[in-house]
């Protein structure tokens, strides 16, 4: 590649970045890079319902980005590369973030390190990346850079990828049996802990061989068995038009273990979304929704959603429910599935592409990541949750400023672990994985405990006591971490990043007018019951807004069973159906005008809950008491 364009730097300075736009080479000096380029930056949850082609999404990369990128900048400002700092990719697995790129023209991303997910979309649907800054001088200097030399820099099994032209011809070639494991299946043993040990159990060995090998370690890339797949309304679309492409009428690999959730566009109609958002959205996000049914019809792939075959709900949440178990390997194009990992199971999200993949063959790509326990000791008093401790767990630098990565391609997971887990139910416990993923880690699994048993007993009839996947002693991970819980306080995360740990006795003066308690981190029944039990015989302040979205049907349907629903909407709450809502912009909750907004959800990004405003996130009480106050609030202080 020649550079016949520009280059854009995405600076945190509003001013440096306005004026590239309008066509100068700033002089950039020192200034740094923005860290953490998110996925709802480059692209918004507003233009992914309008398609997932080139063509449809160029226009809008990067659109609002740092309040100074106005639609079609990038496009029309003949920008070639762009150059980004850390993190670059953090947040959602949508790969239309990669597509938007290429719309937008950029023909080669640099950043110092790339995000998971986004790392993997880019080697998947072909978009050329590098961590090699001196490339920017190479390119400006006229030399002719050849992109497929950044191969060689790649692990063994993106370079195999790469090398042949994306994951999609890679997987007619493994089909047709002529790709053979990229990695060595003849493995000494070794103590493993929790996610090496689902990983290794599931790797798949070639063609006509059982899946399973004797070892993994961080780094290693192996292609591993699934069993669960799903996808929703933004991205199933997608995913259907790559299998289509690449492989027309196939069957899908068991298609049984196979779900699509009518989940983020259920709520879009709702009387109290703004008239902004809706007239925005509404009509495109049902196209995307028509596109899901058919497939699903055409696929006989199984459809959750309001008067669909299977019950409504948040994905994730229903995987929880319904679908994983102790020991498999879980799959979404989302990036919250960590959020199964609470079952003991290795789930984690994917793009598109990946998804079509596993969709024909079975198998998804896994980069074995670097695991660091987190061993849990002491009480939850004072009315601290999973909510309050995993704020404070990602926001610690050791996590938020990505200590543990020692190379581009680096992965890390956290295995929650200790005697304190049995204090908190399943509901309570998938908020710390979760928002893993909200740390910039690929995922979080949960060890062995008692309310995994009592959790799939009571909801499924199953006992899992053997199957449940324990560390081997001996097991090594990269670092240790204990937390004594009378250290956690009640914790909150500042506007922009979930990572913005703060004490909310900090921001106890921050006034509130929009309270959101919903998601498939706050909508669960254990969260409307603590919710409940702060706002039982108060009122809402005057001038607060609150909406209560339950996570699942069979949660709504139990939160009635109890009195909770029609005591909040006697309130004054808007009591929604089940379904994503305003997390995504996309349901009652979105911010109005000068609204400052407390919610249970899981990201704060700026524009992500569909407009402008400052969001904190909070835990279910926590939200509740500020509903009441008309401030951040203790609710031990009501």
């Amino acid at each position: 590649m020649k550079l016949t364009g520009r280059i854009l730097h995405l600076v945190d300075n509003a001013e440096l970045l306005s004026a590239q736009l309008g066509g100068e080479d700033a002089a950039l000096n020192d200034t740094p890079y923005v860290y953490g380029v998110n996925t709802d930056a480059m692209i918004s949850g507003q233009a992914c319902t309008l398609g997932y082609t080139p063509e449809v999404l160029g226009p809008y990369f990067l659109e609002n980005f740092r309040d100074a990128v106005a639609k079609d900048n990038v496009r029309n400002g003949g920008f070639q590369v762009v150059v980004g700092g850390h993190a670059y990719g953090s947040g959602s697995s949508r790969e239309v973030a990669v597509v938007a790129h290429q719309g937008a023209g950029i023909e080669l991303v640099i950043a110092d390190s790339f995000q998971r997910i986004f790392q993997e979309n880019m080697v998947y649907g072909g978009m050329p990346f590098t961590t090699d800054r001196t490339v920017v001088n190479r390119l400006e200097s006229g030399e002719d850079v050849d992109l497929t030399a950044f191969f060689a820099d790649l692990p063994p099994f993106f370079r195999a990828v790469a090398e042949e032209g994306g994951l999609m011809s890679y997987g007619t070639k493994l089909l047709a049996g002529e790709i053979t494991p990229t990695y060595a299946t003849e493995r000494d043993a070794r103590p493993l802990n929790v996610v090496e040990k689902l990983i290794a159990r599931k790797a798949w060995r070639g063609e006509g061989q059982e899946d399973g090998i004797a070892s993994v370690g961080p780094g290693d890339q192996v292609l591993a068995r699934c069993a669960f797949r799903g996808m929703h309304e933004y991205t199933c679309g997608m995913v259907m038009a790559l299998y289509a492409d690449e492989w027309g009428d196939a069957p899908v690999y068991r298609p049984e273990q196979v779900a699509a959730f009518e989940d983020h566009f259920v709520l879009i109609g709702h009387e109290a979304v703004p008239d902004f958002a809706k007239n925005a959205r509404q009509a495109p996000a049902m196209r995307l929704t028509d596109e899901m049914v058919e497939a699903c019809e055409k696929n006989g792939i199984r459809l959750h959603g309001p008067g669909r075959p299977f019950p409504a709900g948040v994905c994730h949440r229903l995987v929880v429910e319904d679908y994983g178990l102790p020991g498999d390997i879980i799959v979404l194009t989302d990036s919250h599935t960590p959020t199964a990992g609470v079952l003991n199971a290795f789930a984690f999200g994917v793009g598109s592409t990946a998804m079509a993949f596993a969709l024909r063959t079975g198998l998804i790509p896994v980069t074995v990541p670097k695991v660091v326990r987190i061993d849990i000791s002491g009480k939850p008093e004072g009315g601290l949750t999973p909510k309050d401790l995993i704020l404070h767990l990602i926001g610690d630098p050791y996590f938020r400023e990505e200590h543990w990565r020692e190379t581009p391609t680096d992965t890390c997971v956290v295995e929650f672990g200790g005697s304190a887990l049995a204090h908190w139910n399943v509901d309570e416990l998938s908020v710390l994985t979760n928002m893993t993923v909200e740390g910039g880690l690929m995922t979080g699994v949960v060890e062995p405990c008692a309310p995994i048993v009592e959790f799939l007993q009571e909801r499924r009839g199953v006992d899992t006591t053997d199957a449940l996947v324990h560390a081997d002693e001996g097991a090594s991970y990269a670092r240790v971490i204990k937390v004594d819980l009378s250290e956690v306080p009640l914790t909150v995360a500042t506007p922009g990043d979930s990572r913005n740990r703060a004490p909310l006795s900090a921001h106890e003066d921050v006034k509130v007018d929009n309270v959101v308690i919903a998601s498939c981190t706050g909508g669960s029944l254990a969260d409307l019951r603590a919710a409940a039990d702060v706002l039982r015989g108060q009122a809402l302040a005057e001038g607060v807004r609150l909406t209560v979205t339950p996570s699942s049907t069979d949660v709504a349907k139990q939160a009635e069973a109890e009195g909770i629903l029609d005591m909040m909407r006697t309130m004054g709450a808007v009591v929604t159906p089940p379904g994503c809502g305003s997390c995504i912009g996309n349901g009652p909750g979105i911010p109005l005008p000068g609204e400052t907004t407390a919610s249970t959800t899981n990201r704060n990004f700026a524009r992500r809950m569909g407009a402008p405003g400052p969001v904190y996130l909070v835990s279910p009480a926590v939200a509740a008491a500020s509903a009441v106050t008309g401030h951040l609030a203790d609710p031990r202080n009501l």
